[in-house]
């Protein structure tokens, strides 16, 4: 045993071990390990976003435990955000000419997020299970009933989606009936004024100048066969007098 170390006045330092050389690598002396990259901060959307998504949360757990109506209610309209906030992607779908969807909370005694004029959401007895309801000729029917989100998105998307075939089917029905007809009549009557050189005024103007000629026509038929029936009298009178 070296007793150097011992006698030299200088204790021996205990070995330091580095991250590398737990693992098994060598250390390099004088080389210091990067620290790890961090995620980037989220931009202010973003944290708008999600605090705004927190205060509900916080607004539907405040209401659970306090029970009181107006919470209560501020809980279902705060769910029903959330609902609205999540069929954002699909109604950024729709067709720009489409104007049957116009999605929004109806606060009141009973909020509801309208889907359309005969299609909504409401919250279930319990504040928790989402209720899609819809108005007929027959009665309100139930389209679907779940406290998933996810579900009734799904059963929205759907409904948005049967609405869309039907407007569909509506205009290509107009279009082959009255729709299609007023269409070739309209370009009918513009061919007719284009290739007659005039609008609607000359058109009543040549009716009138129309019927002005047959009184005329008539009036001078009438003064002759009346001077005629005149000299046959005078005729007449002359040769059986």
């Amino acid at each position: 045993m070296d007793d150097t170390g011992r006698e030299g006045g200088s204790p021996l330092e205990p070995t330091r071990i580095g991250a590398g050389a737990a693992k098994g690598r060598p250390e390099t002396p004088g080389l210091e390990l990067a620290p790890s990259p961090r995620a980037a901060p989220p931009n202010l959307e973003q944290r708008v976003t999600s605090l705004s998504a927190a205060l509900r949360r916080a607004r539907i757990d405040s209401a659970a435990q306090s029970g009181v109506l107006a919470d209560l209610r501020g809980a279902e309209i705060a769910r029903l955000e959330i609902l609205r906030e999540q069929l954002e992607p699909v109604l950024a779908q729709l067709p720009r000419d489409c104007d049957l969807f116009d999605v929004a909370v109806s606060p009141g005694e009973r909020p509801r997020l309208f889907i359309d004029q005969i299609g909504f959401v409401e919250l279930a007895h319990d504040q928790r299970t989402y209720r899609f309801l819809q108005d007929t000729r027959h009665g309100r029917i139930k389209i679907c009933e779940n406290d998933k989100l996810d579900a009734v998105v799904d059963a929205i998307t759907a409904y948005i989606a049967h609405r869309l075939i039907e407007r569909e089917k509506a205009l290509a029905a107009d279009y082959a009936s009255g729709g299609a007809g007023a269409a070739v009549a309209a370009r009918a009557a513009a061919r007719a004024q284009t290739l007659g050189g005039g609008g609607p005024a000359q058109s009543v103007f040549s009716i009138q100048a129309w019927q002005i000629f047959l009184f005329f026509v008539e009036l001078v038929g009438s003064v002759t066969f009346f001077g005629l029936l005149g000299l046959l009298g005078v005729w007449l009178y002359r040769n059986f007098k």
